[in-house]
């Protein structure tokens, strides 16, 4: 769908400009595109943002790339040079949010802090993404998304039991958590400033907030008491919840409540309605503290099942219950092509997959535009400023763009 819909999107008409590299700021400015912002990636000529090399899975782009830049221009502008800055204020003349994620305190030295720019823009809204925040004795160290699942705690609570038994989120977790507290505070301050008329400052910080979604395991922890156990991908408190091989060698997830389902579990699911009353399984933290004899017996149904005829027995039971999918059981997941999430976006390689944003409107459909080559909007976006073809010439001989 394009821009020239009849239908209002709920950022037509706000201008993006974003100083972005790796995942946070572009998950963030990506989600503000899809809602109809103009986004302007800023990159630096020749390499651009590096995760444009990550890795070439996707006909040759890379993974991340794709997934993160979609729907966005692409501005090379080597801003070490001074004219380049003076490209930027024009291109800040008519903008509404920066965004940025470079290394500590670089923005600030290019004369793009907030304090220095709300002087010229009054209205602008500056968001700065970081691992520590601005200020505190953490501010200049360096934060990429491990050590902050890491510095977080969200390391402790995951993998197994032991000093080796750590195990990090296989997605980007933190940067995920930043982008989308950037995303949502943009939000709001678009909200603040149709009230007061008046821009604002947004400090995120990885840190702050991957610790948020810490929430539970830290009260679960309050006043020194234990931790949640690491239980790998089991519940460390409920028990039966997690995941249990079948006889074809795949694992299917299950997860019971209260005892009602417990009863139910033992009559349907592995057809020993005598169990129900077993004292050693009679209530939920009997069955936790005596979870091998319970796992033996469950193996030892599952194991002479298909996966398949397992959750048949699970739904017929009522009981909770889901696929251990891996990626490409996620790709053809028939509740996703149902539902019709999958569309498909343009790239520089050829058109390729894309999901829908999550949470469907039926007040605007999202922007599905174009992943942008290195470089591809520079000379439309120069032009549009008022640039001549010689401004630009010029621009080329002294390495600006």
């Amino acid at each position: 769908m394009d821009h020239h819909s009849d239908v209002r999107r709920p950022l037509d008409g706000i201008r993006v400009i974003s100083l972005e590299h790796a995942i946070a700021a572009p998950f963030c400015s990506r989600q503000l595109a899809d809602l109809g912002a103009q986004v302007i990636k800023v990159e630096r000529p020749g390499t651009g943002d590096f995760a444009r090399n990550y890795d070439e899975r996707v006909d040759g782009l890379a993974s991340h790339f794709v997934w993160t830049n979609r729907s966005k221009k692409s501005l090379c502008l080597n801003l070490k040079e001074p004219a380049a800055k003076d490209v930027l204020l024009t291109l800040l003349q008519d903008t509404d949010v920066l965004i940025q994620n470079l290394a500590p305190g670089a923005a600030a030295r290019m004369g793009l802090s907030y304090e220095e720019l709300t002087v010229h823009f009054p209205g602008l809204i500056v968001c700065n993404i970081s691992g520590y925040g601005e200020d505190g004795p953490y501010r200049d160290k360096k934060a990429y998304d491990l050590l902050i699942q890491s510095e977080s705690g969200f390391l402790s609570t995951t993998g197994f039991p032991g000093n080796d038994g750590l195990a990090k989120a296989g997605c980007s977790i933190a940067d995920i958590a930043a982008g989308m507290y950037a995303y949502t505070n943009i939000l709001s301050a678009l909200i603040l400033r149709q009230q007061t008329g008046r821009g604002s400052k947004i400090d995120v910080s990885m840190l702050e907030s991957l610790v948020e979604w810490m929430g539970y395991p830290m009260y679960y922890a309050y006043k020194g008491a234990e931790p949640p156990p690491r239980a790998g991908a089991s519940h460390a408190t409920i028990y039966p919840y997690g995941p249990f091989p079948s006889g074809d060698g795949k694992s299917v997830m299950l997860g019971l409540q209260n005892e009602r389902e417990w009863a139910s579990f033992c009559q349907k699911t592995l057809q020993m309605p005598e169990l129900a009353d077993d004292p050693r399984f009679s209530s939920n933290s009997n069955r936790s503290t005596n979870r091998s004899e319970l796992s033996a017996i469950i193996r030892n149904v599952f194991g002479k099942l298909t996966s398949e005829q397992v959750i048949q027995r699970l739904d017929d039971a009522n009981i909770a219950n889901g696929h251990v999918n891996d990626m490409s059981a996620v790709w053809s997941h028939p509740q996703l092509k149902a539902r019709g999430r999958w569309t498909k976006v343009v790239s520089p390689e050829g058109t390729i997959p894309a999901l829908l944003p999550p949470g469907s409107s039926n007040g605007f459909k999202p922007v599905m535009d174009p992943v942008p080559g290195l470089g591809q909007h520079t000379e439309s976006i120069l032009t549009g400023l008022g640039f001549t073809q010689e401004d630009i010439r010029g621009f080329k001989e002294q390495k600006i763009i």
